[in-house]
């Protein structure tokens, strides 16, 4: 038996890779994230597949299903969202595969920060602003290395992604400006990709009121950096003066 650790993707289920379906199909065993995989994915499943909802679980009830697979010779398909090496606690769920000699693999999925930049039409490497993408998240209850505290990486003025925050946007806000000019654009986007999205673009300013307003607390994705909104240069890859290896300099 084996277990597929499946990036789901951001909310769409057409943004399910093909892999991901083929084997969510031929999985009689399915956990999936409750609290944010969209539960239309679940239509793949076998209809007699045993499923769980892990955002009512422990790690060691989880494990338990993995054992019990195991006993059954039977695959299981974990089904995260986006892409499970992000945010995923997939780590300690692979350690604990290994001790019980169960294989495992990887599939990855569309990150909800990449369906968050297609929402609002925004490309996070544009030249002479941002060849830097910067993922992470503010502390919570789970702690950050205080070398990855925001107001460290905010120094790099680097094109941001940040995970899990929303809820604290005024402490998001206060971290970022000390170093990201007030004027840096920033845009928060609800539910990247479900039918209930939302977009809310503003600065570094503005934001935290505008968020209060529309009632944004969760599942949303934080991004600053003048990426969203700032004069670029263009690209060297389509240059008819730039070669490359696949084209000649004309």
């Amino acid at each position: 038996m084996k277990v597929y650790f499946i990036g789901a993707g951001p909310g769409d289920p057409e943004l399910l890779t093909i892999k991901g379906k083929t084997l969510i199909e031929k999985c009689k065993i399915i956990i999936y994230a409750g609290s944010l995989v969209n539960e239309r994915i679940l239509e793949y499943a076998p209809k007699d597949a045993s499923i769980y909802n892990s955002a009512k679980m422990t790690l060691e009830e989880v494990v338990a299903v993995y054992k019990d697979a195991q006993k059954q010779n039977m695959d299981v398909a974990r089904i995260h969202t986006g892409d499970p090496s992000i945010y995923g606690a997939i780590k300690e769920q692979m350690d604990a595969l290994a001790e019980l000699e169960i294989e495992y693999q990887m599939v990855p999925g569309v990150s909800s920060f990449l369906a968050a930049a297609a929402a609002v039409e925004a490309e996070f490497t544009l030249p002479s602003v941002s060849q830097t993408v910067i993922v992470t998240r503010l502390e919570g209850r789970t702690p950050v290395p205080e070398k990855e505290k925001l107001t460290a990486l905010a120094k790099h003025q680097a094109s941001m992604c940040i995970f899990l925050s929303v809820h604290m946007i005024e402490d998001v806000v206060t971290q970022l400006s000390t170093q990201y000019p007030e004027a840096t654009p920033i845009a928060v986007v609800e539910k990247a990709s479900w039918p209930e999205e939302r977009v809310v673009t503003g600065t570094l300013e503005t934001i935290a009121a505008a968020v209060k307003k529309a009632g944004i607390t969760k599942t949303a994705m934080i991004m600053v950096g003048d990426f969203l909104d700032s004069e670029y240069e263009r690209s060297k890859l389509y240059d008819p003066q730039f070669s490359h290896c696949y084209r000649e300099k004309e």
